[in-house]
């Protein structure tokens, strides 16, 4: 088994660690401390052809597939954790409308309808620098949950058949790009009859379309740069083009590729290195006006190496992970995606607050970035569909069931979980 990635892989995580380190990290600290969109980091993203990481190589992108972009968000994370996790729901949208299709049985002329409308999406990113936040989550206490194994609501938002296309009311909450992003890549269930995944569609609604607005204060711990928002959508008339998928498709992506789930993981994966390898630039006396290792240094460096452990374990996990992303994948890489996913939002909390107490009294000081990393990593635990807790009883809820194979230990079950 050979975890690396291969050469075009490392080519482009050297691209974004670059962008990332030089571009990126000098901006962070302004734009967390003033909860500010760094708009500047998506043209520098444009620039560097990362925009298109996902965009088909025949419409001008990078043709990257999910575990490429798990990769090069990680590095992306190392300057900015927002722009990482934003990053990942521009990047999900392109992925969504192309390579994660793969395998759905649809009628010839929906797909083709598909392809053209996702060619005009693609060329727009590649030319003229057109990213998508996904306005995903609504309000628990608003209604009921959906009717997908995920959890949680996204379907309030309901899109009603009109002449000409749909006209959409609703209310999306913790909307990251609020504001910034040309379109809104919006879940909203179609009102009428019919079965409940087949009337589910995901529409682009611009942002400057009449009848959105983004409101609501945005002043929380971490992950700052995001501008999350809550989208408004009052009578808002979207073309039948306007749509993303075709209907029915987003409900079975998200029941048929729950690996979609790991995309946040990877932008906490490149923080836990952050917060790493600033420990050791602080301990080495390589960032001013740090103190270096003083006299307590073997049980600081027994801390060290216990970061390193930790780091390594949690991506090695995360890795294997990801390679095995595939549509209706077996219960047990169902399983193993959530120990990635649980291992990653645990470790990235325990490292980075391990890396403040290793660095002493001054890391809590914002001229340094170690308790912004310590900040950020607080999100992880929270961010739907798979929760800490939400991955959690899954796992033990499938490992548990009395439905489930009674095939020896150790040995896979192809039952879906």
């Amino acid at each position: 088994m050979d975890m690396r990635p291969s050469p075009r892989q490392q080519e482009l995580m050297d691209r974004a660690y670059k962008l990332a380190i030089e571009r990126f990290a000098p901006r962070a600290a302004q734009h967390d401390r003033d909860a500010s969109f760094p708009i500047e980091d998506y043209a520098d993203l444009h620039a560097a052809g990362l925009l298109a990481l996902c965009v088909p190589e025949k419409y001008g992108g990078l043709g990257a597939d999910f575990e490429t972009y798990c990769l090069v968000a990680e590095q992306i994370a190392r300057g900015n954790a927002s722009t990482a996790l934003t990053y990942n729901m521009h990047a999900l949208t392109m992925l969504m409308m192309g390579p994660l299709m793969t395998g759905l049985e649809l009628p010839p002329e929906v797909g083709e309808r598909h392809e053209e409308l996702s060619a005009r999406r693609y060329r727009e990113g590649v030319e003229h620098g057109v990213f998508y936040g996904q306005p995903h989550s609504e309000p628990v206490e608003s209604g009921s949950a959906d009717q997908l194994q995920a959890g949680g609501r996204r379907f309030g938002t309901r899109a009603e058949q009109v002449d000409g296309g749909y006209l959409v009311n609703g209310r999306k909450f913790f909307v990251s790009l609020a504001g910034a992003a040309q379109y809104y890549a919006t879940p909203a269930l179609l009102v009428g009859d019919g079965p409940w995944e087949e009337r589910t569609l995901y529409l682009a609604i611009p942002r400057d379309a009449s009848g959105v607005e983004f409101t609501g204060e945005w002043d929380p711990l971490g992950m700052r740069a995001t501008v999350s928002q809550d989208m408004m959508l009052k009578d808002v008339w979207v073309p039948a083009d306007a749509e993303i998928l075709p209907p029915g498709v987003f409900g079975k992506l998200y029941q048929r590729r729950p690996h979609l789930f790991l995309g946040f993981s990877a932008t906490f994966l490149g923080l836990m290195q952050a917060a790493y390898d600033v420990t050791i630039a602080y301990l080495t006396g390589q960032v001013p006006g740090a103190p270096g290792l003083q006299e307590e240094a073997p049980a600081r460096g027994y801390a060290v190496a216990e970061m390193l452990f930790t780091l390594e374990a949690t991506r090695a996990l995360y890795y294997r992970a990801i390679s095995e992303e595939r549509l209706d994948p077996p219960v047990d890489r169902i399983q193993r995606a959530r120990a990635a996913h649980v291992q990653v939002q645990r470790a990235v909390v325990q490292l980075t607050a391990e890396a403040i107490r290793v660095c002493g009294g001054r890391a809590i000081l914002k001229r340094y970035p170690l308790e912004r990393y310590y900040r950020d990593a607080r999100a992880s635990a929270v961010m739907r569909p798979w929760t800490q807790d939400i991955a959690t009883q899954q796992a033990w809820e499938t490992a548990l069931a009395s439905v489930r194979s009674a095939a020896p230990v150790g040995q896979p079950t192809t039952r879906r979980a």
